[in-house]
């Protein structure tokens, strides 16, 4: 995708749309009487962001990362940990745990990043299918150490009975300015993300997966070009996490298996790899098939609306045939090829 100033005019248009119809979610929600479509329209953007994030490592790196729903999961179990302590009025690791998002968000974010260094390390001495497991592992070897812990309840998760403060001010009361909020880290970070990929950083990511070997010769420090955005990927999906804990009033260790990694990239290839506003359209366009095909399949065939996956895996060959480069692809109107 090139600069935003270079886009021509149907592109700006396009993205103007989109964040258009974003900023007016709630507003639509209002008038049709129906709450549930500002909490569907919380997913969206929280599950946009880390979408977005992945697709930063995924889709501009090129490195395949199967565990990412490890990053999601510690962003959600920073708020779940501070929660339980704070409503039973203990200590972590002596300290009492704030409640405040302005405290929970940079120290979930200064968490997933330092798993994502650490484990990064390891990971990216490898490629390919290797790459692919090592993520996968330790994704996994997380998901395990959690659903261990009695303390919080192993695999049950933690509920939450109340929203996180931010900077002293509920956000149990309001859905609309939850929503603004999420909203305004989405395309904070796109703006950011965007701006970065112009630059010698996503120029380096870029020309490092068409010819790391070129880019070696050059005198580039690829890998750390590429535990960079690695670190940064897993820091900002931990701020997902948080939003999400706060969106759903619970944290499960299930944020943190294959499938919710998986679910990510599936997101981002649908709305388009390497684009960073393409993996939003995906997340939309998944979570509205969660949301929407399966009452529809039982309409068609009773009881087989619980099988709506089996609509998905045509969808997705569809894109990757007709749509290479995604659904955002195809509303610039450069999907083929």
């Amino acid at each position: 995708m090139p600069p935003l100033h270079e886009l021509p005019l149907r592109a700006k248009l396009v993205l103007g749309g989109l964040v258009l119809l974003l900023l007016l979610a709630p507003l639509f929600a209002v008038l049709t009487g129906d709450a549930y479509l500002l909490r569907l329209a919380q997913r969206i953007v929280i599950y946009g962001l880390a979408a977005a994030a992945l697709d930063l490592v995924l889709g501009v790196a090129g490195l395949v990362s199967f565990g990412h729903g490890a990053f999601l999961g510690l962003g959600a179990y920073v708020v779940g940990i501070a929660f339980t302590h704070g409503f039973e009025g203990s200590t972590f690791l002596g300290l009492e745990p704030s409640q405040d998002l302005l405290v929970l968000a940079p120290l979930a974010m200064l968490v997933a990043a330092l798993f994502a260094f650490s484990t990064g390390l390891i990971c990216l001495r490898t490629r390919g299918v290797a790459f692919i497991m090592i993520t996968l592992a330790f994704a996994q070897m997380l998901f395990f150490f959690f659903v261990s812990l009695e303390r919080y309840n192993g695999d049950d998760g933690v509920a939450l009975w109340s929203r996180n403060d931010l900077a002293g001010t509920s956000l149990a009361a309001d859905e609309t300015w939850f929503y603004l909020l999420a909203l305004a880290c989405l395309l904070l970070f796109l703006l950011l993300g965007l701006r970065a990929l112009d630059a010698r950083f996503g120029r380096v990511l870029r020309a490092a997966k068409e010819n790391e070997r070129r880019m070696l010769t050059l005198g580039f420090a690829v890998q750390r070009y590429r535990l960079a955005a690695f670190v940064l990927s897993g820091a900002v999906t931990g701020l997902a996490g948080v939003l999400l804990a706060n969106q759903s009033y619970f944290v499960s260790p299930a944020a943190m298996s294959w499938q919710s990694s998986g679910h990510l990239i599936v997101m981002v290839v649908l709305g388009g790899l390497g684009t960073l506003i393409g993996p939003v359209l995906g997340a939309a366009a998944f979570l509205l098939l969660e949301d929407l095909t399966p009452p529809l399949m039982d309409l068609l065939v009773p009881g087989f609306g619980q099988h709506w996956k089996l609509l998905l895996g045509p969808i997705l060959i569809g894109v990757a045939l007709l749509a290479r480069r995604g659904l955002l692809g195809l509303l610039l109107g450069t999907g083929r090829g």
